[in-house]
């Protein structure tokens, strides 16, 4: 089996004239990804995705760790959770604060019986596995928040999906949330529906958390394609059933049968891919 993965970085709001974080975005990605390609090399799928998304974590450009949005109280929380296609555990963490990397804080759950924790718990959980303070607040997030801007560079969520050498699959997705919000809101990226995986196809979701929930979506695709659907197949149904609502989302994904493939509802999600060669969204 040839190793694949795609990644994602949310989705582009700005106008198509800002050629300049179109590009800055592209290049960051296709940068990411190639790391991602050699890494998983010589690693598993659940390595490699976590490896990619702290890498999109670290990067200012995306909304996910670094450069993270604020909510509506002044502060910065943030969610992520990863799930492993062979095992088929999941862990999360929701709303945490004050750290780097929340994807390696979901790793470290992936070992323990209370596999998803959410706000103090998660802190105090992080502080006790070494993970130590970290503010992810950029100059340009504060000055968003006080002028209380509607849109952003950083619109969305990150992910990464990967199938290794061996046929394994393994999806991680990581959110500074959508900004403004109340506080503690909960999206869907620590959430089977924006984040889910077997041994049959994974999926990483970007987009309005509550419409994702509402329709289940990484979830309900995978479970298709476990019945017999097409990788593309799977996802159009449930992009069709999306529509009832005008539900904004996008996705990417692989299944076991290395289809890879990526959608959006509304453009443009962001996106990379590498499959013996880089794509990326244009």
């Amino acid at each position: 089996m040839n190793p694949k993965i795609i990644i994602h970085g949310g989705f582009f709001s700005e106008s198509n004239t800002n050629q300049e974080v179109k590009i800055a975005k592209q290049k960051a990605l296709v940068d990411i990804v190639t790391k991602g390609a050699a890494y998983l090399n010589n690693h598993t799928a659940l390595e490699s995705v976590v490896y990619t998304v702290s890498l999109l974590e670290d990067c200012a450009l995306f909304n996910a760790g670094l450069g993270s949005q604020i909510q509506s109280d002044g502060k910065i929380r943030m969610s992520a959770s990863l799930m492993d296609g062979v095992t088929e555990k999941f862990s999360g963490v929701i709303n945490i604060k004050d750290v780097k990397n929340p994807i390696q804080v979901a790793v470290k759950l992936m070992s323990v019986d209370d596999k998803v924790l959410s706000g103090s718990g998660a802190l105090d959980f992080a502080r006790q596995n070494g993970f130590h303070y970290y503010n992810p607040e950029t100059p340009q997030r504060r000055g968003e928040y006080e002028k209380k801007l509607n849109d952003s560079i950083r619109l969305g969520t990150v992910g990464a999906v990967a199938l290794d050498r061996d046929g394994k699959l393994a999806v991680a997705t990581s959110t500074g949330g959508k900004g403004f919000e109340i506080p503690c809101r909960v999206s869907d990226s620590a959430t089977v529906a924006g984040n889910y995986a077997n041994n049959s196809a994974a999926i990483s979701c970007t987009g309005v958390g509550e419409d994702i929930v509402s329709g289940a979506l990484a979830a309900k695709i995978v479970t298709r394609v476990t019945d017999g659907f097409s990788l593309e197949n799977a996802i159009g149904k449930s992009f069709e059933e999306l529509k009832h609502f005008d539900g904004f989302a996008g996705v990417i994904g692989i299944s076991a049968k290395g289809e890879m493939f990526h959608f959006d509802s509304h453009p443009h999600m962001v996106w990379a891919s590498f499959d013996e060669e880089v794509s990326v969204f244009v």
